[in-house]
């Protein structure tokens, strides 16, 4: 090679260096230290904690926008506010975008839609989950209907990816107006405390509007949707611990529908009988215990990756593994409304198993339900169509179901969570189970209302007929008889029962009519 080429090959890997510079430069070093107040990430620094070390391969790094409105063809940064790529997590390859709030505030345009509709056609393609990092100031409105249509690009993918590759959104910064909807389509929602926030109209357009004052936070901060909403599955601490989470989350599932979600090894042994269990329940059916403890005693290690954890918390879902296999888990939690079923549990539990049965993740549901929750407030706002969700969601479902019912299975709700009649594959219960329409005293006071109204003694001939009831209905062995239950267990045995149910399970091949989709009660 002459002195002249080499000069001329040297020019241009210079020239490729300095335009690279530029790029991971993002906003300049002003408001890269900007955005950094507080302990914010930046666009690249996220991609760094979530992805395995070295595995991140970039595309697109060189778009730009083509907008010339108002003076914004003078200003072009390479990337133009998202970086997009691909690379693993635990070994298992993603695709990834990541907003960069130094570049026109990580605003969407059409050039940004379009960086991220190819790596989602990438996933799809490639039979990989598609995580986003969201931090943007909305549409860039220099662009106008263009910065929409990328927008709109994005819920059309997100849509046609729904139960084909799993998808995560993680909200790191602002997310407002339209850019709310595309993590609202996804599977997860991930929040930063303090730092994020996502809402359809603002703070300023609510006090001119409706007059209220509201801070952002209080409107749609974190906690306020992983407590009140339900639209975040998780609040995490800070960036790392956000980025962390999702990490953990995807330990549990498989790259794509046609996959099964990935074994680990586990130490625990498959057999392991726990004695305690045999005194959790309480004697007092009324009395209430911690469900979680029950969960964390029989899955391996004890771990337990609880998903809308502060929200709804009468009902409990979340991930765990029995003998290295992921599981969902889907159970009533008696501590908070005695573990009844209102319209806020139902939409968090059916929307999880749905997920489930998309990506072929086994389901364990614990039941212990007393019914549906009572009130006009609960009728007005939809508890049938709500209810009416966990229901179809469970009847829809052909992955390996497993229910154990510990206590209480009153009425409907009975029925709802995973019974032997929507298709329960296994379904167990314990010596203490009570299944029935409705517990003992209310029953009796129904049935027996006239020989109660003309006994001599009604107090005394209610208890009698109470007893009466119990002793025939307060117990899993009618159930049993009429095999709706399968086995009544000893609750020591329950790790060991439950194990070997998705072992008899684990080549289950079950499905539905064919049909364009079906009409859930939405």
């Amino acid at each position: 090679m002459s002195e002249t080429e080499m000069s001329v090959s040297d020019s241009r890997l210079y020239d490729l260096e300095k335009r690279n510079e530029v790029a991971f430069n993002g906003g300049g070093e002003a408001r890269v230290n900007k955005h950094k107040e507080g302990g914010r990430l930046t666009a690249r620094e996220r991609l760094d904690v979530l992805l395995d070390p070295g595995s991140f391969v970039e595309i697109d790094r060189f778009a730009q926008h083509r907008c010339d409105n108002f003076g914004l063809g003078d200003t072009k940064i390479p990337g133009d506010g998202v970086i997009t790529g691909y690379g693993s997590v635990n070994g298992k390859q993603i695709f990834v975008y990541s907003q960069d709030f130094t570049v026109f505030g990580g605003s969407m345009s059409a050039a940004q839609g379009r960086k991220i509709c190819k790596i989602m056609d990438m996933a799809v393609k490639s039979g990989a989950p598609i995580v986003g990092l969201n931090d943007s100031g909305g549409a860039r409105i220099h662009e106008g209907v263009e910065a929409l249509a990328g927008y709109a690009d994005i819920f059309l993918r997100n849509t046609t990816a729904s139960g084909v590759v799993p998808q995560i959104s993680a909200i790191m910064g602002p997310c407002a107006g339209g850019a709310v909807y595309s993590p609202s389509l996804t599977d997860f929602i991930f929040m930063v405390k303090d730092t994020s926030y996502m809402f359809v109209t603002g703070p300023d357009v609510i006090k001119s509007v409706t007059h209220e004052e509201v801070t952002k936070e209080a409107l749609g901060g974190a906690v306020t949707h992983s407590q009140k909403s339900g639209v975040s599955h998780f609040a995490c601490e800070d960036d790392k611990h956000c980025l962390l989470m999702i990490r953990e989350l995807l330990s549990f599932l498989p790259s794509n529908n046609l996959d099964d979600p990935p074994i680990l090894d586990t130490t625990d042994r498959p057999d392991r009988i726990d004695e305690s269990l045999n005194t959790l329940i309480p004697d007092n059916s009324k009395k209430p215990y911690d469900m979680l403890e029950l969960i964390k005693i029989i899955v391996d290690e004890g771990y337990f990756l609880e998903v809308h954890q502060s929200y709804a918390q009468n009902v409990i879902v979340g991930f765990s593994r029995f003998n290295g296999r992921p599981v969902g888990i889907v159970a009533n939690q008696p501590q908070v409304l005695a573990g009844v079923l209102n319209i806020e549990a139902s939409k968090k539990a059916a929307r999880f198993v749905r997920f489930c049965d998309a990506f072929n993740i086994p389901v364990v549901t614990l039941v212990d339900v007393p019914g549906f929750l009572p009130g006009t407030d609960q009728e007005w706002n939809g508890i049938i169509t709500h209810g009416a969700k966990l229901l179809y969601a469970y009847a829809e479902a052909t992955v390996p179901k497993v229910t154990l019912i510990t206590r209480k299975a009153y009425g409907g709700a009975y029925d709802v969570m995973s019974s032997k009649h929507l298709r329960g594959d296994i379904n167990l219960a314990y010596p203490s189970a009570e299944i029935a329409v409705m517990g003992a005293e209310g029953a009796v006071n129904i049935i027996f209302r006239n020989d109660l109204k003309n006994a001599s003694d009604p107090d005394a001939k209610r208890s009698e007929l109470v007893k009466n009831y119990e002793e025939k209905f307060n117990n899993p062995y009618v159930a049993a008889e009429l095999g709706y239950i399968d086995e009544v267990i000893e609750p020591a045995l329950t790790r060991k029962r439950i194990i070997d149910s998705l072992e008899l399970l684990k080549n289950k091949r079950d499905t539905n009519p064919p049909k364009k989709h079906g009409n859930i009660p939405l």
